[in-house]
C-alpha cells in the first residue's frame, strides 16, 4: 500500500514534539510522491508544515482510530509505534483510571500514587480460575496465569516485577503473594502470606531508605520462592536478596537518608532499654547526618520502629537477639563518630584512648577497647621472612573504618535474611514453586558510579533472556498457525553483555586492576580505553580521562571511575576481623565466621524442583590479607544463579512506570514514561511484534466485522474461510501484507486501520445515503404540513370576517332598540317622582294636626297616674321599713345557730378526712376483711350451736347427776359434804359460763362495731377509687388520642427494625453453624489423613459428629426428668449450662430479677416479725408451755392411732401381695400365652391400685374420725367445765367438714364392731367421774389454748394487712407522683414512659405466666415420671415372662407379623430390635438412592423414621429414642459427606431431614404445631418424651445440607454465568465484535461456552429435582434466591473487570436475557421468592450501558434511575464504556465528574464487587403434613422386613 493511499486528507498523524514527546496533528492536504512537506493541522486549530527530507524517508507515524484507542493489550492496536503506545497508556490512566495494560507477555502497571478499591478478596475471587484475557488487566491475572500454568504444566513459573525507584514494584510483589496465599491457601490459610508481611517492615527498615525519588526505596534486589505441594497448597516461601547498597551505610547524597533503620533507633532512644546504646538525634551522627535531611514528611520513626519490633516477635527472633540488632546498629553510628587524629602530614594516624564514641563502640560489640584503637590506625605486612605492622595514612583509616561499618551492616543484613528464610522454611516436600522477582530497574543519574553499573548489567542480563523469550513465543504461535516462519531481526545484547563479563572484560579488568597493589582508578579507565576503544557498546567521553560510556539497550550511560576499586575490593583488614570474631557476644562473633558448609550451585541442581536458595552476598571469608571474592565477582555469580532459577522457569514479565516525579495522583508525565518505556523493554516488544503480523483475527470474528465490505454473491457461500481469503485478496492487493494460519488471520502492522478504513468510508457512504433520504423526507413532510395549514389560515380568516359583519349589524339593532326603552323609562320614573313627593307632604300635614290633640289628652291621663302611684308609694314604703327590721332580726340569729353547725360540720369532715387519708388503698384488703369478718361470723353460728348443744348436754348431765345424788343421799347419808363440794363446783362452772356469756357479748359488740366502720370505709375507698378511675381512664384517653399515629408509626419502624435485627441474627447464627460444619468437615478429613498416614488397621472408631453429637446430648439430655421452676433450680440449670449461655437468656435473667425482688421483700418482712416475736417473746412463753402439754397429748393419740392403724393395714397388703403371686404364677405355669398373661396381670394390676387408693381413703377417713370422736367423747364426759371453751374455738381437722353426730355414731359403731363396748353408767365406779372432770379440765385449757392460737394468728394476719395497705398505699404515692410527672413531660417523653411502663408490667404478668407453666410442666413430668415407673415395671414383668431363646427370635416375629397382618389394627408405629438399628440405617439412609422411592409418598424415609421413634416413645425407652436419632444425623453426614457433588441426593436428604423435623414438631403436642391436625393425627403425638433438643440438632443438619445444596447448585451454574447471560448472543447480529489483542487470542481455546437456554435449562433441573422430591416450596424459593444472588453478582462482578462487554450493544443483550430469567421464574410461580429483586444490580448496569452519556440531564437520569449499584460501579462502567464502532462517542471525564458530584451524597459500601459468595440466612417455616401415619406402605424394594407394625 503506498503512502499517497495512506496520506490523505483527515487522516491523523503523530508528530514530535519537546514537552509532550508525541503531538497530534491531522493532514488538510492530500500527501503526493515527491513533497518535500505535509501540511498538518494541529489540534489547536493551528497549521503547521511538517518538513520531509529527503522527499518519502521519514512520514510521521500513522495514529489509530479511536475505536482502538484504550485498548486493553497495546499489540491489538494496528499501527504499533512508540506514540501509539505512549497515547494508548496516558487515554487508559488518565481518562479511564486504568493504571495496568498488556503488552504482549507484559503487564504494565503505572503507580497512581494512592490506594485503590481493586485489591480485595473479592476482586481476587473475581480473577481467580478466569483466562488472562478474558477481563480487565491485573496484576491478579498475571498471578492466576502463572499459578494455572504451574498446575497444568507441572512447571515451576516466575513473576518478574522491574521498573525504577518509586514506580510500585514492591507493591506489586505484595498484591501477587497475597493472591497466590488466598487462591492457595490450605489448612493453613494465609499463614506464610502473613509471614512474609511481618517480613516487610523489617526489610523495609534495614533495606529501604529516602532517595531524591522515593522516599521508601528498596536498595537491594529480592526473589521470593513460593513453595507448593502437590495439591498446589503454600507450604513456605523463601528469600533470596542481591547487592545491597552496603555504601548509603557510610555515604548519603544530599536530600537523601541513611537506611530507615538508623533513623528509627535514634527516634527512640529515650526508652529505658536503650539508654545503654548511648544514642541521642540523627543530626549527631555522621552517618545519617550527610543527606541534610533527616525526617521524611508523613513518616513517624518511632512509630516504624515499634512495627520493626512486633515483626521481630512474630518472625520468632528472641529480645536478646534483637537487642544485639539495635546494639550492632548504635555501634556502627558511633563508629561513624570516631575523631581520628593525623600526624606528619596526615601519614601516621590515631584514635585517643578517651574517645566516647570508640569505647561506646567496644562495649556494644563487646570487643577489646586497646586492640580495636591499635588496628584501626594500623595494618599488618606479611613477607616470606618476618610481619610488619604498618601505620595507615589519614585516607586510608577512614576508608578502612568506612570498610568495617559496611561489612559490619551487610553481615547484619545477611543474618537477618537467614533468620526471615528460617521462620518461612517448612518441612514438606515442596512439589513446585513461584518465585516472585521484586529488582531494580535500569537507571542513569548525572553521577553513575559502581552500584549503577551493576544494576544496569543485572538489567541487561533480564532483558536478553526477556527478549528470546518474546522470541520465542512469536516463533511458536507462527509454527501453530503454520504459517511460514520467517526471521525477524531483534535487538541481542548479548555484545553489550560480553563487555561486561566476558573474559578480559569490565568485569575482569576491573577484578584484575583491585589485585596490584598500587592499582587506581585512572589506571583501571586506561585499560579499559586501551581494551574497548573498538567496541560499539563502549565510548570515551571527550572531556574526561577517568569516565567511559557504555551504550545499553535503554540508553546511554556515562558511569564515572572514581570510587569503582574501592567498591568492588570492600576492604576490610582481617586484624578487625579478628577482633570482631572474639566478641563476647556470640552473635557478633558469629555473623563474621567462616561459612565451611556452603556448597556452589551446580546446572545439575535443575533435576529436582527445588532450587538451593542463598543470599546473592555469600557469607564472609577472610583470606590472609583481604577479601579473595570482589563485590563484583560475587554479584556475577549470584546473577548467574538467578537466571539459572529464571530459565528453568516459565517467566511472567510486570513492567512498572512512574507517571511523575512529584508523586501526584493521576498525573501524567509523557518525558518520564516514555523514558521508562524504553528502559524496561515495552518498546522492544512492540517492536518485535511489529516486525511480524501483530494482528490477528479468528475467521468468525472477522467474518462477523468486516462482512458489510463483501457483495452478496460472497456472502451465499458456505466456506466461511474461503469467503474471508476472497475478500482479502480483492481489498489488500499486496499478499504480503497478511497469512491465512489455521484458525486465524495474520496482518502486517496497519492493515487492520485500513481495513477500519475501508469500513468506515463504506459506513460513511451509507450514512450519507440514508441521511439524504431522510432529509428529502422530512423537506417533502415539512412543505406538506406547510401547504395544510395555509389553506386552514385561509379558510378560518374568512369565517372569520364574515362573524364579524354579523355581529356588527345585530350590534346596531339592539342598540336602537335600547335606547327607546330607555327614553321610555327615564319620563316614567320622573312622573312618578312628583306624584309621591305630592301625597307625602298631604301625609304629613293630616297627621300634624291628629298629633298635636292625642298629646293634649295625653298628658291629663297621665296627670292622674302619677298621683296615683305617689300615694301608694309612700304606703309601701312604711311596709318595707317594718319588714328590713324584722329580716335583720332573723339573720341574726339564724347567723348564730349557722356557725354552731358550721362547727359540728368541720369536726366531723376533719374526722372523715384523716380517716380517709387513712384508708387510702386499702379497698382490696376491706374486702379481705369482709371476707374474714363472714367466716368469722359462720364460725360464731357454728360455735354458738355447739354451745347450745354441750349446754343441753350439760342440763342433762345435771339432771342425771342430780337424781344420781338423791340416790346417794338415800344410799349413803355419809356423803353430804361430797355433795355440797360438788355443788360448789357446779356453781363455779356456772359463773364461769356466765363469765363466757359475758365475754361474747362483749366480743360480739366490738366486733359489729369493727364491722360497721369496715363497711364505711370500703364505702368511700370505693367512692374515692372509682374517681382515680375514672380520671386515669380520662387521662389515658388523652395521651392515646394524643400519640396514636407517632406510637402506631413508632410500632411499625420497631417491627422493620426488629425483623432486620431478626434477619442478621439468623445469619449470623446460620454462618456460625456453617463454620462449624467446615471445622468438623476439616476435623475428619485431617483424622483420615492422619490414620492413612499411621497406615493403621481399619476398625470401628466413632465419628467427631457422632461425638459431638452424642456429647451434647448427654449435657442436654433430650427427655427432660428434672423439675425445673423454683429459683434454686433456676440457679441450678444456670451452673449447668454455662454462665455465657444463660446470660444470654432475657428470660432467665428477667426471671431471676423477680426473685430477687420477691426475695428482699420477704426479708424485709421476716425482718419485721422477727422484731416483733421478739418484743412478745415474752408475753408468749407461758401460752406456749401450756400449748404444748395439749399439743404433745394430741398428736400422740393421733399417732398412736395411726400407728396401728398403718401396721395392720400393712399385713393386710403383705398377704394380698402374696395371694397375687401365687394366684399369677400358677396362672402363668398353667398357660403359656403371652397376651393371656399379659391381660391377666394388667387385670390385677389395676383391681391392686384400686384397692390401694380406696384403701388410702379409708385410713385417712379412720384416723380423722377416731381422733375426733374420742376427743368428743371426753368432752361430752366432762361437760360441766365447758363454761369456759371460747366461741371461736373450732375442731380439729374441721377442713374436713364431718358432721358430729355421724362421727359419734361412727365411732359407736366402731366400738361395737371391735367389741370394746363400755355403757356409760360405769363410769361412776372405781372414782372415774374425777378423773373426767380432769379430763375436761385438760380440755378446757387445750381450747382456751387455741383460742389464744387464733386470735394471735388474727392479730397476725390484721398486722400482715396492715403492711399490705403500707405497701399499697406508697406503691400508690409512687404513681401518683410519676403520674404528675409524666404530665410535665411531652407528649412523646409521655408516650415513650406510658410504653416502658406497660412493657414493665406486661414482662411481670408473663413471668408470672411462665412460673404457672413451669409448676404445672412440673406437675406433668412429675405424673410422667410415675408413668414411666409403672411403664418400667410393666416392662420387667414382661421381660420376666418372655425370656425365650435367640433361635426362637424369628419364629415369634413371623408370629407377630401374622398377628398385626390387619390394616385396620395399624397405630402407625413401627418396632425394630436394638440389634437392628445398623440394619435400619443402612437400608434406609446409607444405601438408599432416591430413584428407589420415587414412586411412593415424598419423603418416605421421614416417615418411617419418625413411625419407629413414635414406637420408642410408645414403649417409653429413652436410650432407643437417643440411639435412633443419633444414628439417623450421623448417617445424614455419612452419606453427604460421600455424595458432596451430589446434587440430586442433597436435595432428597434436605427434604427428608426437613419433612423429620416438620413431623417432629407437628406430633409434639404442643398445641402451637398441632392447629392443623387431625383427630386421627392427634393420636399419633408423642406421649413421653419432649424432642426439642433434637429438634434443634435437626435444624443445624438442615442448614448444613441447605448450604452443601447451594454450594453444588453454585459449582455447577458458576461456569454457565458469564458465558450464557454476558457473551451469548440471543439476539443475532446485534453484538459486534472488538478489537482484541495478544491476550485474547492466547487462551484456552477449548473453553467451553454456554448458551442461556442451556442455563435455564439446568435451572428447570434443578427445579424439577426439589419438586418431584417434595422439597418444601419455601425452601425452594429461598434456593432460587440464593442462585439468582450468584448470576447476578458473577455476572455484574465480571461487568466491572472487562471493558470489552462495556457497550450498548451487550446492554441491550444482557437485558433480553435478564427477562428471559424472569419469565423463567414466573413460570415456575417464584414471583415471591425475591429472587427477582436480586438481579436489580444487574439490570440497572444493562440500563446504564444503553442511556445517553451527554448532558447533565443523562447524568440525573443515570443517578435517579441506578439506586441498586454504588458510586464506584457506576463510575467504574461509564470508564469501561467503550464504543463499539467510530459513529459513538466516548464518555468524556467531564460527564464522569458530574456523576461522582451528584452521587457524593450518597453512603455507598467502599467495595467495587459483589460477595458471590455472601449467603442469604435460610428459614425452615413449619410445613405439617395431612398424611396420616397409619396410612403409609412400606415398599418391598426397601428391605425393610424386620420391621413391625404396631
Amino acid at each position: 500500500m503506498s503512502a499517497a493511499q495512506l496520506y490523505t486528507k483527515y487522516t491523523r498523524v503523530w508528530i514530535p514534539d519537546p514537552d509532550e514527546v508525541w503531538r497530534s496533528a491531522e493532514i488538510i492536504k492530500d500527501y503526493k510522491e515527491g513533497d518535500k512537506s505535509l501540511q498538518l493541522k494541529l489540534e489547536d486549530e493551528t497549521l503547521y508544515e511538517y518538513p520531509i527530507d529527503p522527499p518519502g524517508s521519514e512520514l510521521p507515524f500513522l495514529r489509530n482510530p479511536d475505536i482502538l484507542v484504550g485498548q486493553n493489550d497495546l499489540t491489538g492496536l494496528s499501527y504499533l509505534h512508540e506514540p501509539a503506545v505512549l497515547h494508548n497508556l496516558k487515554v487508559r490512566f488518565l481518562e479511564s483510571n486504568h493504571i495496568y495494560t498488556y503488552c504482549g507477555i507484559v503487564l504494565v502497571a503505572i503507580n497512581p500514587f494512592e490506594q485503590l478499591p481493586i485489591y480485595g478478596q473479592d476482586v481476587i475471587y473475581a480473577y481467580s480460575g478466569q483466562n488472562m484475557g478474558d477481563m480487565d488487566p491485573h496484576i491478579f491475572a498475571v498471578a492466576e496465569e502463572a499459578y494455572r500454568q504451574m498446575a497444568r504444566d507441572e512447571k515451576n513459573q516466575s513473576i518478574i516485577v522491574s521498573g525504577e525507584s518509586g514506580a510500585g514494584k514492591t507493591v506489586s510483589a505484595k498484591y501477587a503473594m497475597r493472591f497466590f496465599a488466598t487462591v492457595g491457601g490450605s489448612a493453613s490459610e494465609t499463614n506464610i502470606e502473613a509471614k512474609v508481611l511481618a517480613s516487610s517492615p523489617i526489610m523495609e527498615a534495614f533495606g529501604n531508605a529516602k532517595t531524591t525519588r522515593n522516599d521508601n526505596s528498596s536498595r537491594f534486589g529480592k526473589y521470593i520462592q513460593i513453595g507448593f505441594d502437590k495439591r498446589y497448597h503454600i507450604i513456605g516461601a523463601n528469600m533470596r536478596t542481591y547487592l545491597l547498597e552496603k555504601s548509603r551505610v557510610v555515604f548519603q547524597a544530599e536530600d537523601e537518608r541513611n537506611y530507615h533503620i538508623f533513623y528509627q533507633l535514634c527516634a527512640s532512644s529515650s526508652l529505658p532499654e536503650f539508654k545503654d546504646l548511648g544514642l541521642t538525634c540523627a543530626e549527631d551522627f555522621f552517618y545519617t547526618s550527610q543527606g541534610g535531611d533527616m525526617s521524611i514528611d508523613g513518616v513517624d520513626d518511632a512509630d516504624d520502629f515499634e512495627k520493626t519490633r512486633h515483626a521481630f516477635t512474630l518472625l520468632g527472633v528472641k529480645e536478646s537477639h534483637q537487642m544485639t540488632i539495635f546494639r550492632i546498629i548504635a555501634a556502627i553510628l558511633h563508629l561513624g563518630n570516631l575523631k581520628i587524629q593525623g600526624e606528619r602530614d596526615g601519614e601516621v594516624c590515631s584514635v585517643s584512648s578517651e574517645d566516647e564514641h570508640l569505647s561506646s563502640f567496644c562495649s556494644l560489640l563487646g570487643v577489646e577497647h586497646s586492640q580495636m584503637q591499635h588496628w584501626l590506625c594500623h595494618r599488618k605486612l606479611v613477607t616470606t621472612a618476618e610481619t610488619y605492622v604498618k601505620s595507615m595514612s589519614l585516607h586510608q583509616v577512614v576508608n578502612a573504618r568506612n570498610a568495617l561499618a559496611k561489612l559490619i551492616y551487610a553481615q547484619l543484613f545477611n543474618w537477618i535474611v537467614q533468620h526471615v528464610n528460617q521462620a518461612l522454611h517448612t518441612t514438606v516436600k515442596q512439589h513446585s514453586f513461584i518465585g516472585v522477582l521484586d529488582i531494580y530497574g535500569f537507571e542513569t543519574f548525572e553521577v553513575n558510579s559502581f552500584e549503577q553499573f551493576c544494576i544496569n548489567y543485572a538489567n541487561e542480563k533480564l532483558q536478553q533472556q526477556f527478549n528470546s523469550h518474546v522470541f520465542k513465543l512469536e516463533q511458536e504461535e507462527y509454527m501453530k498457525e503454520e504459517i511460514p516462519w520467517t526471521l525477524i531481526d531483534f535487538y541481542d545484547n548479548q555484545p553489550c553483555i560480553d563487555l561486561i563479563e566476558a573474559k578480559l572484560g569490565i568485569l575482569d579488568l576491573l577484578d584484575e586492576e583491585c589485585k596490584m597493589p598500587k592499582g587506581t582508578d585512572q589506571n583501571w579507565a586506561q585499560k579499559l580505553y586501551d581494551r574497548h576503544s573498538a567496541s560499539q557498546h563502549f565510548q570515551k567521553p571527550r572531556m574526561s580521562n577517568t569516565s567511559f560510556i557504555v551504550l545499553h539497550f535503554a540508553d546511554k550511560v556515562e558511569y564515572q571511575s572514581e570510587g569503582f576499586l574501592e567498591k568492588n575490593r570492600d576492604t576490610v583488614y582481617e586484624e578487625q576481623i579478628n577482633i570482631l570474631k572474639a566478641s563476647q557476644y556470640q552473635m557478633v562473633a558469629d555473623l563474621f565466621q567462616e561459612d565451611k558448609d556452603a556448597v556452589p550451585a551446580t546446572p545439575g541442581a535443575k533435576r529436582t524442583p527445588r532450587i538451593n536458595v542463598r543470599s546473592a552476598k555469600p557469607a564472609f571469608k577472610a583470606a590472609n590479607k583481604e577479601h579473595r571474592k570482589t563485590v563484583g565477582h560475587q554479584f556475577r555469580n549470584s546473577l548467574q544463579l538467578l537466571m539459572e532459577t529464571l530459565n528453568a522457569t516459565s517467566p511472567h514479565y510486570v513492567r512498572c512506570i512512574k507517571p511523575n516525579d512529584e508523586k501526584i495522583p493521576f498525573k501524567f508525565d509523557p518525558k518520564r514514561a516514555v523514558q521508562q518505556l524504553r528502559a524496561c523493554g515495552v518498546l522492544e516488544t512492540i517492536r518485535i511484534s511489529a516486525a511480524g503480523f501483530p494482528s490477528r483475527w479468528s475467521y468468525p470474528d472477522f467474518f462477523n466485522r468486516y462482512s458489510v465490505l463483501m457483495n452478496k454473491r460472497d456472502l451465499s457461500k458456505s466456506d466461511m474461510k474461503q469467503i474471508c481469503q476472497t475478500l482479502l485478496k480483492d481489498l489488500i492487493k499486496d499478499p504480503d501484507k497478511f497469512q491465512f494460519g489455521r484458525t486465524k488471520i495474520f496482518f502486517r502492522a496497519g492493515q487492520v486501520a485500513y481495513l477500519e478504513k475501508l469500513r468506515a468510508d463504506k459506513f460513511r457512504a451509507a450514512t450519507i445515503m440514508i441521511q439524504k433520504t431522510v432529509r428529502g423526507w422530512l423537506q417533502r413532510a415539512r412543505y406538506q404540513r406547510l401547504r395544510r395549514a395555509t389553506l386552514a389560515l385561509q379558510r378560518h380568516t374568512r369565517g372569520h370576517l364574515a362573524r364579524r359583519l354579523f355581529q356588527h349589524l345585530r350590534r346596531t339593532r339592539a342598540a336602537i332598540i335600547l335606547q327607546k326603552q330607555y327614553r321610555m323609562l327615564r319620563m316614567r320614573r320622573a312622573f312618578l317622582r312628583v306624584r309621591s313627593a305630592t301625597l307625602t307632604i298631604q301625609a304629613f300635614a293630616r297627621g300634624m294636626f291628629v298629633r298635636r290633640i292625642y298629646h293634649q289628652m295625653l298628658m291629663e291621663h297621665k296627670a292622674t297616674i302619677l298621683q296615683k302611684y305617689a300615694r301608694g308609694w309612700l304606703v309601701r314604703a312604711r311596709l318595707r321599713r317594718a319588714r328590713a327590721a324584722a329580716v335583720v332580726l332573723q339573720s341574726h340569729w339564724r347567723r348564730l345557730r349557722a356557725r354552731r353547725q358550721l362547727q359540728a360540720l368541720r369536726i366531723e369532715a376533719r374526722s372523715a378526712q384523716h380517716l380517709k387519708k387513712l384508708n387510702i388503698g386499702m379497698e382490696n384488703k376491706v374486702v379481705q376483711l369482709q371476707r374474714k369478718v363472714d367466716e368469722q361470723n359462720k364460725e360464731n353460728k357454728l360455735l354458738n350451736e355447739q354451745l347450745s348443744m354441750l349446754t343441753s348436754a350439760h342440763s342433762s348431765e345435771v339432771e342425771k347427776l342430780k337424781k344420781e345424788l338423791q340416790q346417794y343421799q338415800q344410799t349413803q347419808q355419809g356423803d353430804g359434804k361430797q355433795l355440797l363440794s360438788l355443788q360448789e363446783e357446779m356453781e363455779q362452772l356456772r359463773m364461769e359460763l356466765e363469765r363466757a356469756h359475758s365475754e361474747r357479748e362483749v366480743l360480739e359488740d366490738s366486733h359489729g362495731k369493727e364491722r360497721d366502720l369496715l363497711r364505711k370505709r370500703i364505702c368511700d375507698l370505693e367512692e374515692e377509687n372509682a374517681l382515680l378511675k375514672q380520671e386515669k381512664e380520662e387521662l389515658n384517653s388523652r395521651i392515646l388520642c394524643q400519640s396514636e399515629d407517632e406510637f402506631a408509626r413508632n410500632t411499625v419502624e420497631e417491627n422493620m427494625q426488629m425483623k432486620k435485627e431478626l434477619e442478621e441474627e439468623r445469619s449470623r447464627y446460620q454462618n456460625l453453624v456453617k463454620e462449624y460444619a467446615s471445622l468438623e468437615q476439616r476435623y475428619d478429613n485431617l483424622r483420615d489423613e492422619i490414620t492413612i498416614f499411621k497406615q493403621q488397621t481399619p476398625g470401628h472408631r466413632r465419628n467427631p459428629s457422632n461425638q459431638s453429637s452424642l456429647e451434647s446430648d448427654s449435657n442436654n439430655p433430650s427427655i427432660c426428668t428434672s423439675e425445673i421452676g423454683d429459683t434454686e433450680d433456676v440457679i441450678q440449670q444456670v451452673e449447668e449450662i454455662g454462665m455465657e449461655k444463660a446470660a444470654m437468656d432475657m428470660t432467665l435473667f428477667l426471671k431471676l430479677q423477680k426473685r430477687v425482688r420477691e426475695l428482699e421483700l420477704e426479708r424485709k418482712k421476716l425482718q419485721a416479725q422477727l422484731e416483733k416475736k421478739e418484743q412478745e417473746s415474752k408475753k408468749s412463753q407461758v401460752n406456749e408451755i401450756k400449748t404444748e402439754v395439749t399439743s404433745e397429748h394430741e398428736d400422740f393419740a393421733y399417732n398412736s392411732l395411726k400407728r396401728q392403724e398403718l401396721e395392720s393395714e400393712n399385713k393386710k397388703l403383705k398377704n394380698d401381695l402374696n395371694e397375687l403371686r401365687k394366684a399369677i404364677a400358677d396362672h402363668a405355669t398353667q398357660n403359656n400365652s403371652s397376651n393371656d398373661v399379659q391381660d391377666g396381670y394388667n387385670l390385677l394390676l389395676n383391681q391392686l391400685k384400686l384397692a390401694n387408693e380406696e384403701l388410702e381413703v379409708r385410713k385417712e377417713e379412720v384416723l380423722i374420725l377416731r381422733s375426733q370422736i374420742m376427743k368428743a367423747a371426753q368432752q361430752k364426759e366432762t361437760g360441766k367445765n365447758m363454761e369456759s371453751i371460747s366461741p371461736n374455738a373450732s375442731w380439729p381437722n374441721s377442713d374436713r367438714h364431718v358432721d358430729q353426730e355421724d362421727a359419734i355414731e361412727a365411732y359407736q359403731g366402731m366400738c361395737e364392731t371391735n367389741r370394746k363396748t363400755e355403757d356409760w353408767g360405769y363410769l361412776n365406779e372405781d372414782g372415774e367421774l374425777g378423773l373426767a372432770y380432769q379430763g375436761l379440765k385438760q380440755v378446757a385449757r387445750l381450747l382456751e389454748a387455741q383460742l389464744q392460737d387464733q386470735r394471735r394468728e388474727h392479730e397476725e394476719e390484721m398486722e400482715a394487712l396492715k403492711n399490705q395497705v403500707d405497701l399499697m398505699q406508697e406503691e400508690l404515692e409512687k404513681q401518683q407522683q410519676a403520674f404528675l410527672q409524666t404530665l410535665q413531660l411531652s407528649p412523646e417523653v409521655q408516650v415513650e414512659f406510658g410504653l416502658q411502663q406497660e412493657i414493665t408490667r406486661l414482662t411481670n404478668e408473663n413471668l408470672d405466666l411462665k412460673e404457672l407453666l413451669e409448676k404445672l410442666e412440673k406437675n406433668e413430668k412429675k405424673l410422667k415420671k410415675q408413668l414411666k415407673i409403672y411403664m418400667k415395671k410393666v416392662q420387667d414383668f414382661e421381660a420376666s415372662q418372655t425370656k425365650v431363646p435367640v433361635e426362637r427370635r424369628s419364629h415369634e416375629r413371623s408370629m407377630q407379623v401374622a398377628v398385626q397382618r390387619k390394616e385396620k389394627d395399624f397405630q402407625g408405629m413401627l418396632e425394630y430390635y436394638k440389634e437392628d438399628e445398623p440394619l435400619l440405617i443402612r437400608n434406609l439412609i446409607t444405601d438408599l438412592k432416591p430413584q428407589a422411592v420415587s414412586a411412593t409418598v415424598p419423603c418416605l424415609p421421614a416417615y418411617i423414621l419418625y413411625m419407629c421413634i413414635r414406637h420408642a416413645d410408645y414403649i417409653n425407652d429413652d436410650q432407643k429414642v437417643h440411639s435412633l436419632l443419633t444414628s439417623t444425623i450421623n448417617g445424614v453426614k455419612k452419606v453427604l459427606k460421600k455424595h458432596q457433588d451430589d446434587f440430586e441426593m442433597t436435595s432428597f436428604w434436605l427434604a427428608n431431614t426437613c419433612r423429620l423435623l416438620h413431623c417432629l414438631k407437628q406430633y409434639s403436642g404442643e398445641e402451637c404445631f398441632m392447629t392443623q391436625n387431625t383427630a386421627k393425627q392427634n393420636e399419633h403425638c408423642l406421649k413421653n418424651f419432649d424432642l426439642t433438643e433434637y429438634r434443634q440438632v435437626l435444624g443445624h443438619l438442615s442448614i448444613q445440607i441447605y448450604q452443601q445444596l447451594i454450594n453444588i447448585a453454585e459449582g455447577i451454574l458458576q461456569p454457565m454465568i458469564v458465558s450464557a447471560v454476558l457473551e451469548n448472543e440471543s439476539i443475532q447480529g446485534l453484538s459486534i465484535v472488538k478489537l482484541v489483542g495478544y491476550r485474547k487470542y492466547s487462551s484456552n481455546a477449548g473453553d467451553s461456552s454456554y448458551s442461556l437456554d442451556e442455563m435455564i435449562r439446568q435451572l428447570n433441573t434443578f427445579h424439577s429435582i426439589m419438586c418431584d422430591q417434595g422439597l418444601d416450596p419455601e425452601i425452594i424459593q429461598q434456593v432460587f434466591k440464593q442462585l439468582f444472588y450468584m448470576i447476578n453478582a458473577i455476572a455484574l462482578n465480571n461487568l466491572l473487570l472487562r471493558k470489552d462487554v462495556c457497550s450498548w450493544s451487550t446492554g441491550m443483550q444482557l437485558r433480553f436475557n435478564i427477562s428471559q430469567l424472569e419469565e423463567w421464574l414466573h413460570g415456575k410461580n417464584l414471583q415471591q421468592s425475591g429472587a427477582a429483586q436480586t438481579l436489580e444490580p444487574l439490570i440497572q448496569a444493562a440500563q446504564l450501558l444503553q442511556l445517553k452519556k451527554k448532558t447533565s440531564e443523562d447524568a440525573e437520569a443515570i443517578c435517579s434511575l441506578c439506586t441498586s449499584l454504588t458510586t464506584q460501579q457506576i463510575v467504574k462502567i461509564l470508564n469501561l464504556y467503550t464504543p463499539v464502532n467510530e459513529f459513538e462517542e466516548r464518555v468524556t471525564v467531564a460527564f464522569i465528574r458530574n456523576i461522582q458530584k451528584q452521587l457524593q451524597e450518597r453512603n455507598d459500601p467502599p467495595q467495587l464487587l459483589l460477595d458471590f459468595k455472601h449467603m442469604f440466612p435460610v428459614l425452615f417455616p413449619f410445613n405439617p403434613s395431612a398424611i396420616t401415619m397409619d396410612s403409609i406402605h412400606l415398599p418391598a424394594s426397601l428391605n425393610l422386613d424386620f420391621l413391625n407394625k404396631v
